[in-house]
């Protein structure tokens, strides 16, 4: 028998927020072996891609981790919104980062994920917040603006 929809969502939820690097393997627990995922800087196909991408950013990132804010579940599919939070790495004082965003994600009739977009704001939670080129993303915006 397979789980409730609200009992799959909150074993996901709970393997995201509890995330490290050794956990990235057990990512077939809860992903189908065909699973597609789409980011603002990636688009892939296949379980093997989604876990490169999520062990990239713990060589990339520093202390990464993410935390729910809320979900909505209806049938076979739900919506999360999340906070992303890490450092930089770099050398001297660090400051906390946070990408606020949202996942649509899908599951199969076996209560895996099948398909998995996230959604946030690139220009707005990272590019704005780089050194040289957040002056000229807040610049343009503003630029943009009304």
């Amino acid at each position: 028998m397979n789980p409730s929809p609200h009992a799959q969502v909150e074993s996901l939820v709970h393997f995201f927020e509890t995330l490290n690097p050794a956990g990235v393997a057990r990512m077939g627990e809860f992903y189908a072996a065909d699973t597609w995922f789409k980011d603002p800087f990636n688009e892939v196909q296949g379980l093997a891609q989604v876990q490169h991408i999520f062990s990239h950013m713990y060589v990339a990132l520093d202390r990464p981790r993410f935390v729910v804010t809320a979900q909505v579940v209806e049938g076979r599919q739900c919506f999360l919104t999340w906070n992303f939070e890490f450092y930089f790495r770099r050398r001297g004082p660090q400051q906390l980062q946070t990408i606020r965003g949202a996942s649509h994600i899908s599951f199969n009739e076996a209560g895996l994920v099948v398909r998995h977009r996230d959604y946030w704001d690139a220009a707005e939670e990272l590019y704005e917040k780089l050194p040289l080129l957040g002056s000229l993303m807040r610049w343009l915006k503003k630029r943009a603006g009304s």
